[in-house]
């Protein structure tokens, strides 16, 4: 079946979705991002990605294209009309199209809204999970605002470059601190030495995780030990075990970093049965 985009108002095939040349996404980066996980046709952790959207626009001063229910409408019209039962369903708002020029363009300029919708594999995705994935780490060169979900992921993309290229999955960013930030489209978590789950907490330098934050919520409620702390390569080598949170990987465990093991070099049990947990909870909630 071919693939359906919905491309400023209008739903037609994906080979043929285009915008403007001078849109600014494509020009400046000028363009934010969400991704939602679909499961059973349903938006997974649905107010959450849709509140960082509506925080991504405002720092941005992109005025919001159309009311949050017709938004919601399109989101769920692509996704049926691509037939997702399970996978994914991509969101991008851009400044829209003006001469090329740094300054914003007048306010009557529309904004450029962009969808799509892809199926995922859930069986695939089960069983990497279970066998789980390597990293290595990379310096964090990114811009300072991380938390704005935008389109400029020149960094990240080399990064993630390097980690395929060194045989690995991904990459977890290192700061100037020498602590690591988050992964190159995740947040970083691991189990330390004392048991105690640690992630970075949001006034560093990253992405406010939708998941990230399910998770945090889950442990608590699972009487866990929690630190929103930054921690070392070192530390994640000494870890018991080490997971990343995302839309598209929900909870996946880590099992070396640097070409190291952590814990045994398998996904450990904390991080696959907070995996169970959040899916339960996320396909009940999903609307």
């Amino acid at each position: 079946m071919s693939r359906v985009a919905y491309v400023n108002g209008r739903y037609g095939p994906k080979a043929d979705a285009a915008v403007h040349i001078e849109d600014r996404g494509y020009q400046f980066a000028d363009a934010v991002y969400e991704v939602w996980g679909v499961s059973d046709g349903r938006l997974m952790d649905y107010e959450g990605h849709m509140a960082r959207l509506e925080r991504s626009l405002d720092a941005l001063h992109i005025t919001r294209p159309m009311s949050r229910a017709a938004l919601t409408h399109v989101l769920r019209e692509t996704v049926r009309r691509n037939r997702v039962r399970d996978g994914l369903v991509y969101l991008q708002i851009s400044r829209g199209t003006a001469a090329r020029d740094h300054a914003f363009p007048s306010a009557d300029v529309p904004p450029s809204v962009v969808v799509t919708a892809k199926s995922v594999d859930r069986a695939k995705q089960e069983a990497g999970a279970a066998r789980g994935i390597s990293v290595v780490t990379r310096p964090d060169i990114r811009w300072g605002r991380c938390d704005i979900k935008t389109v400029g992921l020149l960094p990240n993309i080399l990064a993630k470059q390097d980690a395929i290229e060194a045989g690995a999955a991904d990459a977890w960013l290192v700061d100037d601190m020498g602590t690591i930030t988050e992964g190159t489209a995740s947040n970083a978590w691991i189990v330390d030495q004392d048991g105690v789950i640690r992630t970075r907490d949001t006034q560093a330098n990253i992405l406010h995780g939708i998941t990230r934050a399910a998770i945090l919520t889950i442990a608590a409620e699972q009487g866990l030990k929690l630190e929103e702390r930054g921690f070392t390569p070192d530390e994640v080598k000494r870890a018991r075990e080490a997971f990343y949170t995302n839309a598209s990987g929900f909870a996946t465990p880590v099992v070396a970093i640097d070409r190291v093991a952590i814990g045994n070099g398998k996904p450990g049990p904390v991080a696959q049965r907070l995996r169970e947990l959040y899916l339960q909870r996320a396909e009940q909630a999903a609307i």
